[in-house]
């Protein structure tokens, strides 16, 4: 598992100042230009360029860093800090503002950026001025020691105020905040062989290139050429800031060898505990994770939810869809009492919502927890992966929407699940288990007798079922005992109404 940015990339960066220049040293440049004879540079360019990469032999090496830089902790790296006056498009009026990141700690690899403008694409040039070198130890640098990575700036809270809502950082990752919000959860472009048994392949970014945006520009462009040992890649990304703050995300994907299992539209979170209880940590916070549930929808307005765990060994989920509408990793508790944290700000963290476009065909969604016994690293994993194999030769297109903010516009005909809550059964040997259901008209509920619950388990019986008025919530509370027969066992629950569902489906993984 990779281990989380927190403090290193959420409240530090790296500038790059408007220093341009029409070369970098090195075959680096010459093998990468996608710009036309012309030199106006254009997407296909780099699709074609993605293209011959996949049928080279993949070289994955880059010029190492100097020892006193490679060798900084988190809070080294942390205090490399970037001088404001710096950032690009500063002073000019415009929606936005860049900034970069220097190499360091765990992003030893160095990606080039680049700024379109007026068609025409020209190289960001590193330089030791654009940044204030706080460690001691650092000392003189010398050389191109280049960047790690960007973050995108807009005046998202206050006007006149420039604020971080995006950033690329790291591998193929990257992340961003709607209004009001701090970072928490990421995505990726791409997974390659997550949670197979074999070394999980990490295709990184060798090159961007960022549009500068006009002065009433809602949404920035940026296009990034991507590589790895399995397959190589084009990608192209608008974000658009707001109260969420959307991305599109268009990739192209050329595969290099077979690949046994390919994720898409990757999401990574935080999950140490919650509500549940199943696990005790020793710790003054109520509960402690960056998203709370699992959220999915067929194309025929199936809502599913299953609330996230950290279990004490590894545990594979999969969800299987005709035809996917959309699916994310939500922050659903957005209340300060269930954390206590002044410093986190957990009820502050983006939900993320992908948005399906075009046809994505069948597969399944898979979520991956994995056993985590702090807070420091991301242990929940969530993707899209395609029915059929992939073989190398073939090409795989992903087109889809990520919103980052407090989550997808639900149907507010369908009640949604508030909590989940477990403890010891009625008899020995038995789990009770407490789903709270709230919305869809539920408040308006008069005869609770009209509504019934189904709950269903692919191992062992439940019983003992209960409905309760939950005024409290405006809602309905469905209780129930579950007696294991044997482990892993999906539990679904859902209500219904005169025969109609009237809730999204509750789907839990019992595990010993």
């Amino acid at each position: 598992m990779l281990t989380r940015r927190d403090v290193a990339v959420r409240s530090i960066g790296a500038v790059a100042g408007g220093l341009l220049a029409s070369r970098l040293p090195g075959p680096y440049l010459a093998a990468q230009e996608p710009q036309r004879a012309d030199g106006q540079f254009e997407f296909a360019r780099v699709v074609e360029r993605a293209r011959q990469l996949a049928e080279e032999p993949f070289d994955g090496d880059f010029a190492p860093l100097p020892e006193r830089i490679a060798d900084l902790d988190r809070d080294g790296y942390a205090r490399i800090r970037f001088r404001p006056e710096a950032a690009l498009w500063r002073g000019e009026e415009l929606p936005f503002q860049l900034q970069l990141f220097h190499r360091g700690f765990i992003y030893e690899r160095p990606v080039r950026i680049n700024v379109v403008e007026a068609g025409s694409a020209r190289p960001l040039v590193y330089s030791p001025d654009q940044f204030e070198f706080d460690p001691p130890e650092i000392g003189e640098i010398e050389g191109d020691i280049g960047f790690s990575g960007f973050r995108i700036h807009s005046p998202i809270n206050l006007a006149n105020v420039y604020d971080e809502v995006a950033v690329f950082q790291g591998g193929n990752s990257f992340r961003a905040v709607g209004k009001g919000q701090v970072y928490g959860l990421s995505a990726r472009t791409v997974l390659v062989d997550a949670a197979t048994g074999s070394p999980e392949d990490v295709p990184f970014f060798r090159e961007f290139w960022i549009e500068k945006p006009g002065p009433g520009a809602t949404e920035v462009a940026v296009y990034g050429l991507l590589d790895g040992e399995s397959l190589a890649g084009a990608c192209k990304f608008l974000v658009r800031p707001g109260e969420a703050t959307v991305i599109s995300v268009y990739g192209q994907f050329f595969i290099r060898r077979d690949v046994k299992k390919l994720g898409l539209a990757p999401l990574v979170s935080m999950f140490l505990y919650g509500e549940d209880g199943s696990r005790r940590f020793d710790d003054p916070r109520p509960e402690i994770h960056d998203s709370d549930g699992l959220l999915m929808c067929g194309d025929s307005g199936n809502w599913m939810w299953r609330p996230l765990g950290n279990p004490r060994q590894l545990a594979i989920s999969a969800f299987s869809f005709e035809r996917l509408a959309g699916y994310g990793l939500m922050q659903r508790d957005r209340d300060f009492r269930s954390y206590e944290d002044l410093n986190g700000l957990f009820q502050q963290r983006p939900s993320a919502w992908i948005d399906t476009v075009g046809e994505w065909g069948p597969g399944r969604v898979e979520l991956v927890e994995v056993p985590a016994e702090a807070e420091i690293y991301d242990n929940i994993l969530s993707y899209w992966i395609p029915a059929e194999p992939v073989r190398a030769g073939q090409t795989w297109t992903c087109d889809y929407r990520i919103s980052f903010g407090r989550g997808p516009l639900e149907p507010t005909s369908l009640a949604r699940v508030v909590s989940t809550r477990s403890g010891r059964g009625s008899e020995e040997g038995e789990r009770r288990f407490v789903v709270d259901f709230a919305g869809g008209g539920l408040a308006d509920v008069r005869d609770l007798e009209s509504i019934t619950a189904k709950i269903e388990a692919s191992r062992g019986r439940t019983g003992n079922i209960l409905r309760q008025r939950n005024a409290f919530i405006g809602g309905v509370r469905l209780i129930f005992d579950f007696r294991p027969e044997e482990a892993p066992s999906e539990i679904r629950a859902a209500l219904f109404r005169n025969g109609e569902v009237i809730s999204e489906t509750w789907n839990y993984q019992w595990r010993e």
